[in-house]
């Protein structure tokens, strides 16, 4: 079993709760929270499909664009000596340093991680 949902390109949490015998989750990778919950598995993707839904029709009521996950950037801090050597390996191959990251992204996804985005494989 997965420990996500996906739907319309959203993809949700799935988290267990012993003390309150439910399962519940929330939105990822968005800074809006929605969250979600049910007693089976069952309920909890009828939940999740549901807020999803809910979300999207929240932000057309309000007349705002809703959040797509992962906007395509991010901020990493990975300290002055790799910094420094990233930036030379890629004044060496002739490229940015944002196409160096993407093609050591790439390549991490591609032996590492090919069941969670197939199609970097």
């Amino acid at each position: 079993m997965s420990n996500q949902l996906k739907h319309k390109g959203y993809i949700g949490s799935i988290e267990a709760s012993v003390e309150d015998n439910c399962l519940f989750g929330k939105l990822l990778f968005i800074r809006a929270l929605v969250s979600y919950e049910g007693q089976t598995v069952a309920q909890l993707e009828a939940a999740f499909r549901e807020a999803v839904e809910d979300y999207l029709a929240t932000c057309q009521t309000l007349g705002q664009a809703p959040e797509k996950p992962c906007k395509g950037s991010f901020n990493v801090r990975v300290g002055h000596d790799l910094h420094l050597a990233a930036a030379l390996a890629a004044t060496q191959k002739k490229v940015t340093l944002n196409d160096l990251t993407r093609q050591a992204l790439n390549e991490f996804l591609r032996h590492h991680a090919t069941d969670i985005h197939p199609a970097l494989g």
